[in-house]
């Protein structure tokens, strides 16, 4: 257990931000999934950029990596318009 007021704090605020953190990434793989999952090319690419930006808020927030950003933006990029 912690010893310091500090520390107690530290454990508390990590525990908050781990819940916010866990959040974040579940919405974007969700919306990713989404994506994915659509056939009708039109309703993909207006939901496109959408998705970006959650991947790209989750890049700056620390989330993920931004090379694991840049990667998943470039597959479903190439996944949308391979749609026929």
């Amino acid at each position: 257990m912690a010893n310091h007021k500090s520390a107690i704090k530290r454990i508390r605020q990590a525990e908050n931000h781990k819940l916010r953190n866990r959040y974040f990434a579940r919405t974007m793989r969700n919306a990713i999934k989404q994506l994915r999952s659509m056939t009708d090319k039109t309703e993909a690419s207006d939901k496109l950029p959408s998705v970006l930006s959650l991947i790209d808020k989750n890049a700056k927030r620390s989330i993920i990596h931004k090379n694991k950003a840049g990667n998943l933006k470039s597959k479903l990029t190439k996944a949308v318009s391979s749609l026929a």
